[in-house]
């Protein structure tokens, strides 16, 4: 007994297994996650070292070089990046994706941990960490209030950070604008020499009277005690009373040399939101946790703790990326329900009965909702892939519904049979075409999940989604929909019955097409002819249309990166900051501005960024871009500023560095002068191309600094080293945190230097005094000069070479992907560099190729699992070739499709040409497996033709425009994450209406020549049938 005939026979049985799925469905659905992308985890390692004051020079030489050595030596390295701007070392470890990230951390801190003594003195301790290469701020808070930045500082540190940083998912706090509490100790140099003192002198007294060691114990008989000396100065003016030296006698103190204040570190950054000086917290969330569910905890935190700040101080709330998030998912889910509901109203235009059309679009829900259940199982979220595949899906699901019910209701009506036993006749004979077309299409989709590569991770959760789905709408229409045919149809129901009964558009499309199947049987030549040329276009077709890698998506949110001359100071840089700042506010559709200068991230406060946030896409009729663009002509009245415009939190520099740009490349070598060069040639070429906008290096080899050069001899002869200069002037000049003040339960920094009127003139810090071992003031000028010069702001290496990175958006309608590689290329090897030198693609440039391989040999792996189904299925050889035939004359279809619409040939369009051959190839397994039916029946090859692709056009047409209304939502939606969705869908509607006519008339035409051809060969050979 068949499935089909035992779920009829057994409609209770039928019924409960169907509420099953439904029901560990909906309590999947509830526990999903909610994110914008599938988690991707990938294996990089980050190990961060600072060295205050160092030059990035320095930098790269002392500790990035001595790391990357150290570290190179660890199994499964795919790449090895690093960065060293001043003061500060970043060296990146990617692992290929098959490497344990947690033991790829662990082996590179065993690494680093075994050379910390070839690190020089004075560094921070160097921190390994995991690092998601995805990781950008998922939500910014900003702190104002009518207080001073240090109180403002204080409050953000300790009253809201510290909380943010011990919730579940939160992976980096960091605070921009603030200005931390220090104990200055300022020397005056004059003072010094007077007393004839070494600022070690100075040093090494405020250490050593500012501490509190335990003692011991004292124990009495049967009490013990502990026993410390307080030796911690308590407030400032113990400070400056603290004895240093003595000089004839005489006690030396602090301010009698100068004087110690309670103050701020020197700025290095500055916030500013809407014009009012603020503390920003930047909160990047941990690799593979949920965006909204970080985001949503973050807020509660946030509700909780402005109810215990004083009542001047208020939070802001910026750069909430689960607002688009959450906006992206309500659009698909919009989306998902519409098709659902356009795809029935298909079914009831055609069926022309409401029953019927009941019965069919059971399945949809049926099948998206048991589909959570897998969805759980696998660890997915509900993200912007595994919806657009349930979306997708809504009018593939259908499919195998509508062809059941069709032929029971076909077979009810010609054999005169009950209901009940229409529904077990009918199943069984439409049971292998059904099964064929379904298998066939969910060996396209795994494929595509299983794609090797970060890529291959990113669509995981795609294909075994959709493939789950199509699955589960195989058993409903085995299951549910020949059971509720045979409870709900009447044998007086009439959708197929005599002619005068059926429906006119049923009528038209049946004699139409049966009059051009007859046609095309009498006139191949024409067919074979338009067959050839249909082919031959696909080849210059796919040369001609863009290819890129990711549409860009209107976020409601970009960014201004403005890049100063190095020389400049922070005073200058803010100046013209808030000129910026006060021409942007006035355009129209911005609502709020957040700015950032200098900070941790950038190592320079030459450097800053605008975060624009305008109105909703919901509240505007026209693009972001627009405002972009504007904010573009603003910025060109600027020629000595570097200016960058892009969308904030797109893919920009994802797999492999670079900015936050769509194109971005790196020239690697040895010499930093020529990359500098090289890259700066570059840059001036790529501004003559059209479509290539705001292109830039992110190198600045032109901060001015002075460099003091040593006579060693000189330096020996009146008894000093290299060390004693160095140390000396380190303390003088750049300040040296020397100790801890402790005030409460909280520790702040004391840092001794020279007065500012001291060291800030060059000509002055000759005059510098060190004390020689024989008790002697030296002017450092008898062995040093100071000559003027310049050097980077920061260094970047790849695989252990110096590189400068170059990074440009691009205008999609103008400059595709594929477009800017080539030029770029060609613009590389006009440089005729010397040997040693390369162009390096990153971010989407360099997952583009990755991209292209990977999705060709999916397509390749999916012909052939095809062709293996199709072969078992049928039990011929020949068969799967007629189907597969229609393949690629869908192709010329979909590109013509993407091209009228506008659209470039990206990931998404690729995807949608996946679905596209599954449901042409579908077409074509229901044409020739009526025709072998009916052949077997006795009736010859053209008759069984012509009757078998006239009784399953109906079917055909109704499962092509279910697709089309399922997609229709899609194709059209404006909202978040629109863009991105909308290239898939106007590739599987464009594609498939176009080619539908010829395959329909291709297939009939193949199926007979193959057949005349199988026949003379069987004959010529002498076999009497196929083997």
């Amino acid at each position: 007994m068949s499935i089909a005939a035992t779920c009829v026979k057994r409609p209770v049985f039928t019924t409960m297994l169907m509420t099953l799925l439904i029901v560990l469905g909906v309590f999947s659905f509830v526990r999903l996650g909610v994110d914008l992308m599938p988690n991707v985890d990938m294996p990089m390692v980050a190990v961060r070292t600072s060295l205050p004051g160092a030059s990035p020079e320095e930098v790269e030489t002392e500790i990035t070089k001595k790391i990357e050595e150290a570290v190179n030596t660890v199994s499964g390295i795919d790449e090895l990046r690093s960065t060293s701007t001043e003061g500060s070392s970043m060296v990146m470890v990617t692992f290929v994706l098959e490497k344990n990230g947690d033991v790829g951390a662990q082996e590179v801190r065993d690494k680093v941990s075994a050379i910390l003594k070839r690190l020089p003195t004075g560094i921070d301790p160097p921190t390994v960490s995991r690092m998601d290469p995805s990781s950008r701020p998922v939500i910014r808070l900003v702190v104002s209030g009518q207080r001073n930045m240090l109180e403002l500082t204080e409050i953000a540190s300790k009253d809201i950070k510290e909380s943010l940083d011990s919730i579940n998912g939160v992976g980096e706090v960091s605070l921009d604008g603030g200005r931390a509490r220090v104990i200055n100790v300022v020397i005056d140099k004059n003072k010094l020499e007077q007393f004839n003192l070494a600022i070690g002198t100075i040093k090494s007294a405020i250490i050593s009277q500012n501490m509190e060691v335990p003692i011991g114990r004292i124990t009495q008989k049967t009490v013990e005690y502990g026993l410390r000396a307080l030796g911690r100065v308590t407030g400032m003016q113990d400070f400056n009373s603290m004895i240093v030296a003595w000089v004839k006698n005489r006690p030396i103190m602090i301010s009698d040399l100068g004087y110690a204040e309670n103050s701020e570190e020197e700025p290095r950054s500055i916030s500013r939101l809407d014009g009012r000086p603020s503390v920003s917290l930047t909160i990047k969330k941990q690799s593979g946790t949920n965006t909204v569910k970080v985001v949503d905890a973050v807020l509660a935190k946030v509700k909780t703790i402005q109810q215990k700040l004083p009542a001047d101080i208020k939070i802001d709330i910026v750069g909430d990326q689960s607002r688009f998030i959450r906006g992206s998912i309500e659009e698909v889910e919009m989306h998902l329900v519409l098709g659902g509901l356009l795809a029935s109203l298909v079914v009831l235009i055609f069926m022309g009965n409401l029953r019927a059309t009941l019965i069919a679009a059971i399945s949809i829900p049926t099948s998206i909702i048991a589909t959570f259940t897998l969805m759980l199982y696998m660890n997915f979220t509900l993200n912007n892939m595994t919806l657009l595949g349930l979306a997708l899906a809504v009018g593939i699901v259908i499919d195998d519904a509508i062809v059941v019910l069709e032929n029971i209701f076909r077979v009810m009506h010609e054999k005169k049979l009950s209901p009940v036993q229409a529904a077990i006749e009918g199943t069984s004979e439409i049971a292998l075409a059904v099964m064929a077309t379904t298998l066939s299409l969910i060996v396209i989709f795994l494929p595509v999940a299983f794609m090797s590569g970060m890529i291959g991770r990113f669509f995981q959760s795609y294909g075994l989604t959709v493939a789950f789905a199509i699955a589960v709408s195989l058993l409903v229409a085995f299951t549910a929909t020949p059971m509720l045919c045979s409870v709900l149809f009447k044998k007086t129901d009439k959708l197929e019955g005599d002619e005068k009964d059926e429906l006119w558009i049923n009528r038209v499309i049946k004699s139409g097409y049966g009059w051009l199947v007859r046609w095309s049987l009498d006139n191949k030549l024409i067919i074979i002819l338009c067959t050839v040329f249909t082919l031959y276009l696909i080849y210059p077709l796919v040369n001609y249309i863009g290819k890129d890698f990711m549409p860009q998506d209107d976020t409601s949110e970009f960014q201004v990166n403005l890049t100063t001359p190095s020389e400049w100071s922070l005073g200058r840089v803010d100046k013209l900051f808030l000129e910026v700042e006060e021409k942007i506010k006035k355009l129209k559709g911005v609502r709020s501005l957040l700015t950032n200068i200098g900070g941790s991230d950038s190592g320079t406060v030459s450097k800053g960024e605008i975060l624009v946030v305008v109105e909703d896409i919901k509240n505007r009729n026209y693009p972001m871009t627009d405002i972009m663009q504007k904010v573009r002509r603003i910025m060109a009245d600027y020629k000595e500023i570097r200016t960058g415009v892009q969308i904030s939190g797109g893919p920009g520099g994802m797999g492999g560095g670079g900015r936050n740009t769509k194109f971005n490349v790196s020239v690697s070598g040895p010499e930093l002068d020529v990359l500098s060069r090289a890259t700066d040639q570059m840059v001036e070429e790529l501004k003559k191309i059209r479509g290539f906008v705001d292109p830039d290096t992110n190198a600045d080899n032109t901060k001015p600094e002075f460099r003091i050069a040593i006579n060693r001899q000189k330096m020996a002869e009146m008894g000093f080293q290299v060390s004693d200069l160095s140390t000396a002037m380190k303390t003088l000049i750049g300040g040296e945190k020397i100790s801890r003040f402790k005030d409460g339960d909280e520790q702040y920094d004391i840092i001794l230097r020279l007065m500012e009127k001291d060291r800030n003139i060059p000509e002055l810090i000759k005059e510098i005094k060190l004390l020689n071992k024989a008790g002697k003031l030296i002017p450092i000028s008898n062995f040093i000069t100071i000559d003027s010069s310049v050097g980077p702001t920061r260094i970047e290496r790849i695989n252990r070479e110096r590189q400068i990175s170059l990074g440009a958006d691009l205008d999609d309608k103008v400059k595709p992907l594929n477009e800017a590689i080539i030029d770029t290329k060609k613009i590389f090897n006009e440089l005729n560099l010397p040997p040693g030198y390369r162009l390096n693609a990153l971010g989407q440039a360099k997952i583009y190729g990755e991209t292209m391989i990977n999705f060709v040999m999916a397509f390749v792996l999916s012909f052939i699992l095809m062709y293996i189904v199709l072969a078992s299925q049928f039990e011929s050889f020949l068969h799967p070739i007629t189907i597969l035939l229609t393949l690629p004359l869908s192709l010329p279809f979909a590109i013509i499709s993407l091209l009228m619409t506008g659209e470039t040939l990206n990931v998404f369009s690729i995807l949608g040409l996946f679905m596209l051959f599954g449901i042409v190839k579908k077409n074509a397994i229901l044409q020739i497996d009526y025709t072998n039916t009916l052949r077997e029946r006795g009736m010859n090859i053209v008759e069984a033709i012509v009757q078998a692709n006239v009784t399953r056009v109906r079917p055909i047409i109704m499962t092509t425009l279910t697709l089309i209304a399922g997609m229709l939502p899609i194709a059209l939606g404006k909202g978040p994450g629109a863009a991105s969705r909308a290239s898939m869908a106007k590739v599987i509607i464009g594609g498939q209406f176009l080619c539908l006519l010829l395959t329909l008339l291709v297939v009939p035409v193949a199926y007979f020549l193959f057949d005349r051809a199988s026949v003379s060969l069987k004959k010529r050979f002498g076999f009497d049938k196929e083997k």
